[in-house]
């Protein structure tokens, strides 16, 4: 990993995670574990590696204090299960107190600019999508959706910010890129701090969920923060990355920009299957090898299906890596059972996920309405 090399519009897999902490100064997040009552399967696995700030979150919990969880979602098809894990770290910060307001952002200027995807098309995916994380558990009575072109406040704070920025800045940050995309990531981080305004509640601890790649973002908004933190009072961003999951071909993180590797929360059971079963593992050339040297789990996308998602607990998460690292686990067998947990899963969501269409609607009715009256 070098400096430069984190691409939030790309799909390369981070190699070095201890390097990146190091590189771009991330730090821990397992020190702080013990001060969670119940860690989430994120926290506990140690999926969620790393933080800036993540303490602020912590002692508004504590203090039974205000504090905001803000991500988003581009919208440009179905739930994969890389955005499923922004998700569930959304609605586990979200539980921890009656306190935490989820704001969360239909990225449709990103579409727009890195995808080519008119407001129009995007508009109608976006429905399925929060309805996607209502069923993951969200409280739509502490929830704000809204879509980034229709929000003023976001592109209010998009456009004071960038008196704040030079070209050199974007390009140290993001390397060279379209101007949408250096426009983009000055929305997203109005998105970011748009909950601080004063007028929706704020100053307050803002905790930003995301994948390891996404840390540019990040940056650049905690950048912002303090160059304006004297005319607006903002605090930095508290951010919680979670690694990235691999692809089902198993040489990069799962992405929308790769159909054919990638599992999708709209994927029917029996295509949920059909793709785990000609998945690539981890495994080794013959059973003989297998039995004798035992399976890479660290290399393995199905290996990924159990710890970051599937699995019935962290024990069975142990049991398959220790099945997989002795060569008592054959990987015939291991997708098998991998596919027989993800079809329960995906029926049990898609019931869920139906049953909250006309929510999802009412939510985002309701959040245009809240943020058209803020301030007034």
């Amino acid at each position: 990993m070098v400096k430069g090399e984190l691409d939030p519009w790309g799909t390369s897999s981070v190699k070095d995670y201890g390097r990146l902490q190091t590189e771009f100064g991330i730090e821990p997040v397992a020190p702080l574990v013990s001060r969670f009552k119940k860690p989430s399967p994120h926290l506990s696995r140690g999926i969620d590696f790393g933080q800036r700030d993540l303490t602020r979150i912590i002692e508004a919990v504590e203090k039974n204090k205000p504090y905001a969880v803000m991500s988003g979602i581009k919208p440009t098809g179905d739930f994969h299960l890389g955005t499923k894990m922004t998700a569930d770290d959304m609605v586990y910060f979200q539980s921890l107190s009656k306190k935490g307001t989820v704001f969360y952002a239909v990225a449709d200027v990103e579409a727009y600019a890195d995808n080519g995807l008119s407001f129009e098309q995007t508009s109608k995916i976006a429905a399925r999508n929060v309805a996607d994380i209502l069923a993951l558990g969200l409280d739509p009575d502490r929830a704000v959706v809204y879509f980034q072109s229709e929000e003023l406040k976001v592109m209010r704070l998009g456009t004071v910010f960038s008196r704040g920025v030079t070209n050199n800045m974007l390009k140290a940050i993001y390397g060279e890129r379209q101007i949408g995309l250096y426009m983009s990531a000055l929305y997203q981080a109005g998105d970011i701090l748009m909950p601080q305004l004063p007028e929706l509640g704020g100053p307050r601890p803002v905790l930003v969920p995301v994948g390891a790649d996404q840390d540019p973002h990040i940056r650049l908004a905690r950048d912002l923060a303090a160059r304006y933190k004297d005319e607006y009072g903002f605090i930095p961003p508290s951010s919680i990355y979670h690694r990235l999951m691999l692809s089902l071909g198993g040489s990069d993180k799962m992405s929308k920009r790769s159909e054919s590797t990638l599992l999708t929360l709209e994927d029917a059971p029996k295509d949920a299957n059909r793709k785990i079963m000609t998945a690539f593992t981890g495994g080794r050339d013959t059973v003989e090898e297998q039995r004798r040297l035992g399976g890479r789990p660290e290399i393995c996308p199905v290996y990924d299906l159990y710890g970051f998602h599937f699995a019935r607990n962290d024990e069975h998460v142990k049991t398959v890596y220790h099945e997989c690292t002795k060569g008592i686990r054959l990987c015939g067998e291991c997708k098998m059972e991998a596919a027989g947990l993800v079809k329960s899963w995906l029926e049990e969501h898609h019931k869920r996920r139906d049953a909250l269409m006309n929510d999802a609607r009412e939510l985002m009715t309701k959040s245009r309405d809240y943020l058209s009256s803020a301030g007034k």
